[in-house]
């Protein structure tokens, strides 16, 4: 009988740590979906704000989600006891271990800010983070990430990303395409160049100011190099350079241009 009688004590014992902990399960739970669903709502508005940077949206989106979700972890720890005063007490008291242990995100979350202050960067622009290149499909509190061009995610820690060099590659509407074509020395280099300037002259997509420019540049050992500079909007970059070398080369073919290849030669010893 004093058995049962202490086991029921101790169920009458668990029963008030139950309620709590499902208590704080539930308020974590509605928590967690309230930060994701409010994050989105801010996310949205300010992103159809049409004088805001998308990127000022993601970023003011990711730190109200946190700060709900301190709040919420607050108000989890209430439920076991902690109140919120004993809550900062500790954390002042600990606030030099905290902030040693945490020293890389503290990094990373003050990153964060100078980025969306500074602005090297935007939403969906093509950069170049310390080696890294993708496009910036999110900027957040703590990370930035990158998409590369194969569809591949990367993340990149703030603070890595400003102390880092960053190429932009989207940062200006308009953009030099550089190509290099070489002919043979036998093959008249103002007919080569009369070539692609006729051809960049048709290509609507090249402008017209500044004007393209075609030099010499180098006599190597077994071609004339014609260096091309050709300025494009930077959306058509790529299309430009790629259709500009396959138009070249098909038209030197026509004009009887030669476009030499490196030539070996194999000399053998009579023994």
């Amino acid at each position: 009988m004093e058995m049962a009688n202490q086991a029921m004590d101790m169920a009458n014992g668990y029963v008030p740590i139950l309620m709590s902990a499902g208590k704080a399960l539930i308020v974590l739970i509605l928590g967690w979906i309230a930060a994701g669903m409010i994050a989105g709502v801010v996310r949205r508005r300010i992103n159809k704000t049409p004088h805001i940077d998308p990127t000022l949206g993601n970023f003011a989106a990711s730190m109200i989600k946190w700060a709900i979700l301190a709040m919420v972890i607050v108000a989890v720890l209430g439920i076991f006891g902690i109140e919120a005063t004993s809550i900062v007490a500790i954390l002042g008291a600990a606030s030099l271990a905290i902030g040693l242990a945490l020293q890389g995100t503290l990094s990373d979350l003050a990153a964060g800010v100078m980025l969306v202050v500074f602005r090297p960067y935007k939403l969906g622009q093509y950069v170049d983070i310390g080696g890294t290149a993708g496009t910036v499909k999110d900027l957040n509190l703590f990370t930035t990430e990158l998409v590369t061009p194969d569809n591949v995610q990367i993340i990149v820690p703030n603070g890595q990303a400003w102390g880092s060099v960053i190429t932009n590659y989207s940062a200006h509407e308009t953009r030099r395409v550089d190509l290099v074509f070489g002919i043979d020395y036998g093959d008249s280099a103002d007919e080569a160049m009369k070539i692609i300037l006729d051809l960049a002259m048709a290509d609507g997509r090249i402008h017209g100011d500044p004007e393209p420019w075609v030099r010499v540049t180098n006599l190597g050992d077994s071609s004339v190099d014609l260096t091309v500079r050709l300025w494009c909007a930077a959306v058509d970059y790529w299309d430009v350079k790629f259709e500009m070398t396959k138009a070249v080369k098909e038209a030197f073919d026509a004009k009887g241009v030669s476009i030499p290849y490196p030539h070996s030669v194999e000399i053998q010893k009579q023994g």
